[in-house]
């Protein structure tokens, strides 16, 4: 008889689980309970416009591709991927810079902007490769016992950890330009964080993205979650949308299942929680079960910054760049607002997707959907976002008009969609709205993190951010990897044998 596993949330990275143990003969049910899948990486439509709710590029697109492979499927029958050579401009005070994953033309644009600076990024790309190949075994691997530290995998990466260094001291041995530097160290946004306070290690960020590129997926990185989910729907699995898990049924510390929102029990062997990892313990459990992760733990923890988005469909196509980054005057002070002082920037640094100058499909002929963010404090800072949010977009609106050649945008918007820190709390439910979930100082990482096999219930999992090895696509869909190692590994069963290889061309002949 199949054993029957129950995801909480179709965001990426239950949708990876999902589909991988659904491929190797699992009997699937997803809930969710938005309308739609995907969570923070779904599609907003409105009128004929198209944004992707949270990521919006993709990297290392062969993870993608093994797991697709790992559930007998090929992902270029689902993805139509598009490389984007020109990665994103960045923009600061005094100068644009054009980052590109080129490696003779990004040494010519470092050498114009900041002569003397090229032989840096040459060693740059050399030392972080073999970090790169140290670190990946750590990325991929359970990590929930401390004697998992013992492996040989884990001394072999120890030299490039860059324990007691952080991200901007790792970056600051290659570039001795400040604004470089930032060129290369902004990516600890992608975790919510300070460049000054993430680990040194995290230069792999950067890295990934001039060695493996960015791509944008047609129809856009929403429709990684969209093939997932058709996938776990080929296979037989079920998901249920407008479906929300009221509870953990729970039994002497054993997952026996889920309780909805409408009171129905559904029993199952297996539990995967892909839902925000802190949200989910502090509403999915009664309290006094969990010991490590009860509720007045759970708010010393250590979380992300936030972010306060604009989606604009605006009636008119502007030919500049697919992804614009703009620096605050002073970056370090913004940071700190952001991730210490939890205070309102006053100089926002801001990123663009002109998505729509890469791909039509997301906005009607002649027309452009544009995706603007803002980092910003979580919800811990108390910040009355009812209250400013309009004068903040203001601020955003007016920044991006000045400091780019977006000039115009207010006079062509036809849709409009605000989210702020609040509503991604409330709406979302991303616990105090911190967008890229626990923090990553190394006090959080590996170990550390909440294990992918749950340590506080039996037959309970994880997958997302909020989980080992981290946030981001690349890393959340390792979680589900990961998971879904362990319990095939339970089983007794092999990872990578699925039931049957049928490509979707196959099928359709």
């Amino acid at each position: 008889m199949r054993k029957r596993v129950t995801v909480i949330g179709a965001g990426p990275g239950g949708l990876a689980a999902a589909m991988l143990l659904a491929s190797h003969g699992y009997e699937i049910d997803v809930y969710e309970k938005q309308p739609y899948v995907g969570g923070r990486n779904s599609a907003i439509k409105i009128d004929g416009y198209t944004f992707d709710m949270g990521p919006t590029f993709l990297s290392m697109p062969h993870i993608v591709e093994e797991m697709f492979e790992a559930a007998g499927r090929n992902a270029h029958d689902y993805l139509e991927l598009k490389r984007l050579t020109r990665m994103y401009e960045l923009v600061f005070h005094d100068k644009k810079v054009n980052m590109t994953d080129d490696a003779v033309e990004m040494k010519k644009e470092i050498e114009r902007h900041f002569p003397g600076n090229g032989k840096g990024y040459e060693r740059f790309m050399s030392d972080t490769a073999v970090k790169m190949d140290a670190l990946t075994p750590l990325l991929q691997s359970q990590m929930d016992r401390y004697y998992h530290y013992l492996r040989p995998s884990v001394f072999r990466a120890l030299p490039h950890l860059s324990l007691g260094k952080s991200l901007y001291d790792v970056l600051s041995t290659y570039f001795s330009a400040e604004q470089l530097k930032l060129a290369f160290t902004f990516q600890s946004k992608y975790l919510g964080m300070s460049p000054w306070e993430c680990p040194g290690a995290f230069s792999i960020l950067s890295y990934m993205e001039h060695a493996y590129g960015v791509y944008h997926p047609i129809g856009g990185v929403n429709q990684l979650s969209e093939a997932m989910a058709q996938v776990v729907k080929e296979y037989g699995g079920r998901i249920h949308l407008n479906n929300g898990v009221k509870k953990l049924w729970i039994e002497a510390q054993k997952v026996k299942g889920i309780v909805l929102e409408s009171g129905e029990k559904v029993p199952a062997d297996d539990v995967v929680i892909n839902g925000d990892f802190a949200h989910a313990m502090t509403n999915l459990v009664d309290e006094g079960i969990l010991k490590k992760y009860e509720k007045k733990k759970l708010e010393n923890k250590k979380y992300s910054c936030s972010t306060f988005m604009i989606y604009l469909g605006v009636n008119k196509q502007y030919d500049l760049p697919h992804h614009t980054i703009i620096f605050a005057d002073d970056y370090k002070k913004n940071v700190e607002e952001i991730t210490k002082t939890l205070t309102l920037p006053e100089d926002p640094s801001i990123y663009i997707q002109n998505a729509s100058v890469t791909d039509p499909t997301l906005a009607p002929a002649g027309k452009s959907a544009l995706y603007i963010l803002a980092p910003v404090p979580n919800n811990f800072s108390e910040i009355e976002w009812d209250d400013i949010k309009d004068e903040f977009k203001k601020l955003v609106l007016k920044t991006v008009k000045e400091r780019t050649e977006f000039k115009d945008i207010e006079d062509h918007i036809e849709v409009e969609r605000i989210l702020s820190p609040k509503q991604w709390e409330e709406d979302i439910y991303v616990y105090k709205g911190a967008t890229f979930n626990l923090g990553h100082q190394l006090s959080q990482m590996m170990v550390l993190r909440p294990h992918n096999r749950f340590e506080e219930l039996e037959h309970c999992w994880l997958v997302g951010g909020g989980t080992h090895p981290g946030s981001g696509l690349p890393t959340i869909l390792e979680s589900a990897r990961i998971t879904t190692k362990a319990i095939l590994k339970r089983d007794a069963k092999s990872f990578n044998q699925p039931i049957q290889t049928t490509t979707k061309l196959e099928r359709v002949l």
